[in-house]
């Protein structure tokens, strides 16, 4: 253990600093206590402590000195303060928090390179919750594409962060099976002379598009085989078919299905909304034709379901497209702009010529 100590009275000469090491010379004396001899008689050599012990040792006396200048009730609890530990290790301890605020300070920020714009990062981030099985590489290729010079570690940087694997939504999932799903449903409909018809709407869920439409006075579930049958024939058949449990799909019309390969989904009682496609149609079907005509028979419903097919697939808008029909429509920009008439002018069609 390295002690200060006061040296003899012969040694003349020698001031006493009042940190407890003695100057000899602007010198510092520094005795070391060999606890296995005699602790009195055993003083260290002044040449003793050198290089980078003196020099610290130095600052913490001059420290000292300092301390006489500072009022009486100050200077007490210093000197009990750095007299109760090692004065070299906390002279090293106060090197060391120095030493870090210094390089804080210095690797503080300088300004670096260009910042990036707060649309493209907005455009990462959407691009990355759109995208998610995209890495940064793929992001960044496509902003290469689109003339954003942005590095890779900056498209790294503004990502969305996701917890877990990446995984597609429902909405993307329901919409890579819709092309698979149709949906069917019965509609009445009351004539002039106050009979009830039944329409047989069929859909498909990809486009939202009619496949069919079917009219008849008397639903069976023979009848309605044969015109699921003729309106999707044996190829390009959906993979389910979400209907609901009326009485009329009977087991003749069950057994077609199982034959032709199609799922069945049959939805629970009293739950319109879980075939929703099937039942806003046939909500369009009446608010946008129905409700403005008078039906005089078969004949002339089957008539007017069938004009009402062709303007719904092949121009009428929808908003779940993208403002365009079941069946695209191109833009037309040249020519002179023209007013057909549907369903007896009870809507039109505009097109250019």
């Amino acid at each position: 253990m390295i002690r200060m100590r006061e040296l003899s009275g012969n040694q003349l000469g020698k001031r006493i600093d009042p940190t407890g090491g003695i100057v000899v010379d602007g010198t510092i004396a520094l005795t070391t206590a060999n606890t296995d001899l005699d602790r009195e008689k055993s003083f260290a050599n002044v040449d003793y402590v050198r290089g980078a012990e003196t020099c610290l040792v130095t600052e913490a006396l001059h420290f000292g000195r300092c301390v006489e200048d500072l009022p009486r009730s100050l200077v007490v609890p210093l000197r009990q303060l750095l007299g109760r530990g090692n004065i070299r290790g906390t002279v090293i301890k106060w090197h060391r928090a120095g030493f870090r605020f210094y390089w804080h300070w210095k690797s503080r920020p300088q300004g670096g390179g260009p910042t990036v714009p707060l649309e493209i990062r907005r455009l990462i981030r959407e691009m990355s919750i759109a995208n998610p099985l995209w890495g940064a590489p793929r992001i960044h290729g496509e902003r290469l594409k689109l003339d954003i010079a942005i590095g890779q570690t900056s498209v790294a940087k503004y990502m969305a962060k996701r917890g877990g694997p990446p995984s597609q939504g429902w909405k993307t999932f329901l919409r890579n099976h819709a092309d698979g799903i149709a949906a069917m449903d019965l509609f009445v409909v009351p004539t002039i002379s106050f009979r009830l018809l039944y329409g047989l709407l069929i859909m498909g869920h990809g486009r939202r598009q009619v496949i069919w439409f079917g009219v008849t006075t008397h639903p069976t579930a023979e009848w309605i085989a044969n015109q699921f049958t003729e309106a999707c024939g044996w190829e390009q058949l959906p993979r389910y078919l979400i209907r609901d449990r009326d009485g009329a799909y009977g087991e003749v019309f069950i057994r077609r299905l199982r034959s032709m390969g199609i799922r069945d989904q049959p939805t629970p009682p009293r739950s319109p909304w879980q075939n929703g496609y099937a039942e806003r149609l046939i909500g369009s079907i009446r608010r946008e034709c129905l409700d403005h005509v008078v039906v005089f028979g078969e004949s002339h419903l089957r008539h007017l379901l069938l004009s009402y097919m062709k303007y719904y697939n092949g121009a009428r808008t929808h908003l779940s497209l993208e403002k365009d029909a079941p069946v695209s429509r191109a833009v037309e920009r040249a020519g002179q702009i023209l007013c057909r008439p549907i369903l007896g002018g009870l809507h039109h069609q505009y097109v250019r010529i």
